[in-house]
């Protein structure tokens, strides 16, 4: 968890106004999560923070490619990323409703570390199913296991014949 600790910013001696910071996030960032869905990437997440009075206000936009699975032919393939997302830090004592996305930092905070929420934008933004977009005609598709599954689907037509016993049953429309 000690890598982790790069993907900090100290706020504390900031300006009021717009920062920006650059964070690279490779396959090292992902093996300190335990589960994680991603295991290799090549990502740049750039962070704009605009810092005011009783808040901070976090921009990100993480780009790159994430190495993953090809959910047809299983042949792994770049994915590329484009992610847009905000996270608003309100300097408070109370406590915020746990419903709302808004981080609490104290007057003891320092610093906000933002390696969970690098994480869980990466995460979200996979796709449920992972396809490449030219399917057969990239260089990392697996040729011999589409033409197997193109195969296999020209083979599955049955025969329309039903059960005899669910005839009896049609008569009830």
């Amino acid at each position: 968890m000690k890598s982790l600790r790069n993907y900090s910013i100290p706020f504390t001696g900031l300006k009021l106004g717009k920062h920006q910071f650059e964070f690279v996030v490779t396959d090292a960032f992902f093996s300190e999560f335990e589960y994680s869905l991603v295991k290799k990437a090549n990502l740049k997440c750039q962070v704009d923070l605009d810092k005011q009075e009783t808040m901070l206000i976090l921009n990100f936009q993480i780009t790159g490619t994430i190495d993953t699975n090809c959910d047809r032919c299983l042949a792994q393939y770049p994915l590329p990323v484009d992610i847009k997302e905000q996270q608003i830090a309100k300097f408070s004592e109370e406590e915020i409703d746990e419903d709302e996305e808004i981080i609490n930092l104290s007057k003891n905070d320092h610093e906000i570390n933002i390696a969970g929420l690098i994480y869980e934008y990466i995460n979200v933004a996979l796709p449920f199913t992972s396809v490449c977009d030219d399917e057969g005609n990239t260089p990392y598709c697996d040729k011999e296991m589409l033409e197997s599954l193109n195969k296999l689907s020209a083979n599955t037509e049955q025969d329309e014949t039903t059960d005899p016993r669910w005839e009896a049953l049609k008569k009830f429309k």
